[in-house]
């Protein structure tokens, strides 16, 4: 094993178990910001593959988060079913929606894959909030039980903690493991140049569907996790606001970069608390920050880091 990744390896436990003793040091409303922050680096992750790396802008994102939630809640509410199944559910139907989309969209222009990523967000809303036999329209599926693990439920603020930071890190595994395997190797150099990819024989479709598809399971999941820990699903949970601070972090973090984009996750999860002063100037005060950090840092804090690394390298062996 190398420096870099021994370096790596003791930077991720040291993280994990800093993370593992934040309840007993914090109160429930830090303890609050730190479950959310878990779900919205899953997901700011996960279209961190789709985008970052397979170069497809995706506002689906934002119908599977939504969709997650609503299935895990009307699973657990109307079925009867547990918590677990509802997400594995919420999981398997995100995954089918992804191909299901993705496959006729893939074969489209890319920015007409974004256009068809967006209409299938807004579909989503609007079935939310109008299909009031299913979803109870705006009033929601409040009231949302604790989940149940080997009996015991989890009704703390504290338990819901480590269970989303057990499916962070889970996830994130999950997610490493794609992009540091020819997968991931295969989606960047498709990104960087699809038609050498094509001459050397190799179909972007399979690739980039598969990707949308473990995105979308995962952000469903994360979804899932979310409506239980707020004990509450409804319309709200498909707001624009969501789908910005994705992609803020994913921006930010450097699109195309892992651990970039999980650090950004984590350390910008307070931002949805700071702007809950103004819902009015919520979505402005996103799209400003979009911007700002699109012509700031277009290649992300990773890239910047990089540039910065290669520039000290090259002054190096000018002095030499």
């Amino acid at each position: 094993m190398g420096r870099s990744k021994q370096l790596e390896a003791a930077g991720v436990v040291i993280a994990v178990a800093l993370l593992i003793f934040l309840p007993r040091v914090s109160s429930d409303y830090v303890v609050g910001i730190a479950i959310t922050a878990f779900t919205f680096t899953v997901a700011a992750a996960a279209l961190n593959l789709v985008y970052g790396y397979g170069g497809l802008l995706s506002f689906a994102q934002l119908a599977f988060w939504g969709i997650g939630g609503y299935c895990t809640a009307l699973w657990v509410m109307d079925a009867g079913g547990s918590f677990w199944t509802g997400l594995a559910l919420a999981a398997g139907l995100n995954a089918v929606l992804a191909i299901a989309v993705g496959w006729p969209a893939l074969r489209l222009h890319r920015d007409s894959f974004v256009i068809v990523t967006l209409a299938f967000s807004l579909l989503t809303f609007l079935v939310a909030r109008d299909w009031v036999g299913l979803t109870r329209g705006p009033l929601g599926l409040p009231g949302l039980p604790a989940p149940t693990l080997f009996g015991t439920k989890l009704a703390s603020t504290q338990s819901i903690y480590y269970l989303s930071l057990a499916f962070l890190v889970a996830s994130l595994g999950v997610l490493y493991a794609i992009v540091t395997s020819r997968i991931g190797r295969t989606l960047l150099a498709l990104k960087q140049n699809q038609p050498l990819g094509l001459a050397h024989g190799v179909s972007p479709t399979p690739y980039k569907l598969f990707a949308f598809a473990v995105s979308a399971a995962l952000t469903g999941m994360a979804g899932g996790i979310q409506v239980f820990y707020l004990k509450i699903v409804d319309p709200s949970i498909l707001d624009f606001y969501y789908i910005q601070a994705w992609l803020i972090m994913v921006i930010i973090g450097g699109a195309g970069t892992f651990w970039g984009v999980v650090i950004a996750g984590l350390v910008m999860a307070a931002l949805p608390e700071v702007l809950r002063f103004s819902n009015e100037l919520r979505m402005v005060i996103y799209g400003a920050i979009l911007v700002v950090a699109v012509l700031a840092l277009p290649q992300g804090i990773a890239g910047w880091l990089r540039e910065r690394r290669i520039a000290r390298l090259r002054a190096t062996i000018e002095r030499a």
